[in-house]
Formats: structure tokens, sequence, C-alpha cells
């Protein structure tokens, strides 16, 4: 019942690896999603966070307009850690709650917990391996540019508020390169998947 941490920085291709090994048959557990999920609308997260930084960041029907609450803590370090602190605890509760319904399902599942903030929230944890996407910061801005729309000047600054690519690295027990083909990160993740047993027992023998 392994449960496995997968990281990397945005635009990383993080997700094409989750889709992946979901078609393997690993239950996925998206960080984002859960955050999404403890924000709804009458969730003490929500009130929590409104009564932080005000009813403003509340659209008319009661959801949180997540994109001006982006702008008002991005690049403010205080503003962040004071939404971390109402944000994550509830995570963390919500995530172990989707970990132990899983393993409940099935005590042989794999559970991918698909997590962009590893490094800054969650490195603690009990993972079994973590695995890091990883491509170069440069194609990861080219990517944000091109495909999402993003401003250099944006992507940058997105980019430059995480991790570094070194940080990061140093906590992979698998790297997964995908700065090639679509084909190529694809061999990768399916090579993970079958070795994955033998990475798992790698790593307990690290400990």
């Amino acid at each position: 019942m392994p449960l496995v941490a997968l990281t990397g920085g945005i635009a990383s291709g993080k997700s094409t690896i989750a889709r992946r090994l979901a078609a393997h048959g690993a239950v996925i557990v998206d960080a984002d999603q859960v955050v999404r999920d403890v924000q709804q609308p009458g969730s003490p997260v929500l009130s929590a966070i409104a009564a932080e930084f005000g009813d403003g960041m509340l659209r008319p029907d009661g959801s949180l307009d997540r994109a001006l609450l982006g702008e008002r803590v991005f690049g403010d370090p205080d503003a962040v850690k004071r939404l971390n602190a109402i944000v994550h605890p509830a995570v963390r509760v919500e995530s172990q709650r989707q970990f132990d319904a899983a393993f409940a399902a099935d005590a042989d599942a794999v559970v991918v917990y698909d997590v962009p903030l590893l490094a800054e929230a969650r490195l603690s944890d009990p993972w079994e391996l973590i695995v890091v996407a990883h491509a170069p910061a440069e194609v990861r801005r080219r990517r944000l540019v091109e495909l999402r729309g993003f401003t250099e000047k944006d992507a940058a600054a997105r980019i430059a508020s995480q991790v570094s690519d070194d940080e990061r690295l140093a906590l992979a027990d698998v790297v997964i390169h995908t700065d090639g083909s679509l084909e190529e990160t694809l061999r990768q993740a399916d090579r993970l998947w079958s070795d994955l047993p033998e990475r798992v027992r790698a790593r307990q023998a690290r400990r």
C-alpha cells in the first residue's frame, strides 16, 4: 500500500504523469482539487479567508474569487503565510481522509498525491516514495507563456515564487524528465509504474 508523492514546479508536466499513473490503476489525490474542496461556499476555511482578507474575496454567489485572492497575496510573503495557516491544516485533514478511504477500499492500492507544494508544506509526511517531475525553469517559463497565456513577467514571477529546481530535485527518489517529447515522459511514467515495488524497497533500505 504505497503512498507516493508526485511533485514538480509549475508547468513541469506533473499532471501528465499523474494521468498516466491513473491509467495504470493508481488512485490519484489531487492537492489542487483538495484545496478547492475545502474552500467551498459555507466551509470554515472560506469563512476564515473572508474574515482575514475581506468579504471582497467572495463572488456574489458566495464562492471564492481565486484570481482576486491570488492577486492579493502574491508577492506578499506575510499574506501568503496567513493564507497558508488557514488552508494547509484543512488540506492535510482532507487529503489524509482521501488516502485512508483509498486504502480502506483496497489495501494494495497505489495512492499518488499530486502535490505542487511538497517541499513547502508536506515534506515530513510518511511518503513511501517521492517522485519529481522536472523540466528546466526556462522550459517551464516558455510553456506558461505559449500554452497558458502568461506574460513573460508573470511566468517568471510564478516560477521564482516556488522552491528552486535544486531544492526540489534534492528530495527526489525518482526524477521524471519532462523536457523531451510527450512519448518520452510517458515511457518514464510507465517505467516508474513497473519498477514501483523495487523503488519503494530501495527507499525503505535507505532509511
